[in-house]
C-alpha cells in the first residue's frame, strides 16, 4: 500500500499536496499554498483549487494565497503585474515559475514566439537572461524546442498542459472538433486516393494480362503458320521425289523398249 502511495505520488507531484489538504485548515493550507508554489516539478493546481479546505481561503484574511494560486493556475506574469495589490509577493523560485508557465501559455498560441513578445509578456530587458530563462524551462521538461537566434525567436516543439477554467471548455470541444473534421477529411482525401490507385492498379493488371494473352495468341499463330509451311514444303518434297520417281521409271521403259527393238533386228 506504501509502494502504491508512493509510486502516485512519484508520477503526480500534486498528489502529495492534495492528500495534506484534505486535513490542513487555516494556517496549514496556507503553509501548504506556499509550499505548492515553491515546488519544483508542480505545474497545475487546479486539483487543489478544488479541495474545501483550500476554497476557504477565498475569502478574509487569506485571499491573497488563494488568488496567487488561482493565478498559478491560469494566469501568466502579465496578470502578476497587472494584480500584484491583490496578490502575494513572489519568491525567485514563483517568480521564475510563472515565468515558465506564461511562456507555456505563450506556446498554446503559437509554435513560434518571438523574441520581442516573450520579453514583454515576461517583463524582462535582457536578452540574455531571456535565453537562460528559456534553457531552464526545457531542462525542466516543461518545453521541447529550439532558440532560432537568427530570426530572435523561440520554435516549440512540446509544452506541458496548464490548468484549464470551466469557461474554456466550450473553445476546446470546439477546437477538438474542428481538428476531427480536418482528420476526416484528410482521411476523405486518403481514401479517394488509395480506390483511384487500385483502378489504375486494377486497369494496368488488366491491360498487361491482354497483352500477354495477345502475345500467346501470336505465339499460337506463328506456330500454326510454321507448321503448315513445313506440311507444304514436305507436301511439295514428296511430290518433286514422286514426279522425279516417275521420270525414272519413264526412262528405264522407254529404255527397256529400244533395246527389244535392237535385239530383234539382229
Amino acid at each position: 500500500m506504501i509502494a502504491e502511495k508512493t509510486a502516485a505520488t512519484s508520477n503526480n507531484p500534486l498528489e502529495q499536496f492534495v492528500l495534506l489538504a484534505k486535513t490542513a485548515k487555516g494556517a496549514a493550507a496556507v503553509e501548504l499554498v506556499k509550499q505548492v508554489l515553491e515546488a519544483p516539478g508542480v505545474h497545475v493546481f487546479g486539483e487543489l483549487l478544488d479541495m474545501p479546505n483550500v476554497k476557504e481561503l477565498e475569502s478574509g484574511q487569506y485571499a491573497k494565497h488563494f488568488n496567487t494560486l488561482h493565478l498559478f493556475a491560469y494566469g501568466t506574469y502579465k496578470d502578476y503585474l497587472k494584480n500584484q495589490n491583490n496578490l502575494l509577493e513572489l519568491t525567485p523560485a514563483q517568480k521564475k515559475k510563472l515565468q515558465h508557465l506564461t511562456i507555456v501559455t505563450l506556446a498554446t498560441k503559437t509554435k513560434c514566439i518571438p523574441y520581442a513578445v516573450l520579453l514583454q509578456e515576461l517583463d524582462m530587458k535582457n536578452v540574455r537572461d531571456l535565453e537562460d530563462l528559456i534553457i531552464e524551462a526545457v531542462y525542466a521538461d516543461i518545453i521541447h524546442g529550439k532558440l532560432d537566434q537568427k530570426n530572435s525567436q523561440l520554435e516549440v516543439d512540446y509544452a506541458i498542459g496548464r490548468d484549464i477554467r470551466a469557461a474554456d471548455i466550450g473553445t476546446i470541444v470546439s477546437t477538438l472538433q474542428e481538428w476531427c473534421n480536418s482528420c476526416e477529411t484528410v482521411l476523405s482525401c486518403v481514401e479517394t486516393q488509395i480506390n483511384r490507385a487500385n483502378a489504375e492498379k486494377n486497369r494496368r493488371v488488366k491491360h498487361k494480362e491482354a497483352i500477354e494473352q495477345e502475345v500467346i495468341n501470336i505465339k499460337k499463330t506463328l506456330k500454326t503458320q510454321a507448321q503448315d509451311t513445313d506440311e507444304a514444303m514436305a507436301t511439295d518434297t514428296r511430290e518433286a521425289v514422286a514426279q522425279c520417281d516417275k521420270g525414272k521409271k519413264q526412262m528405264k521403259s522407254k529404255g527397256l523398249r529400244g533395246s527389244g527393238k535392237f535385239w530383234q533386228k539382229s
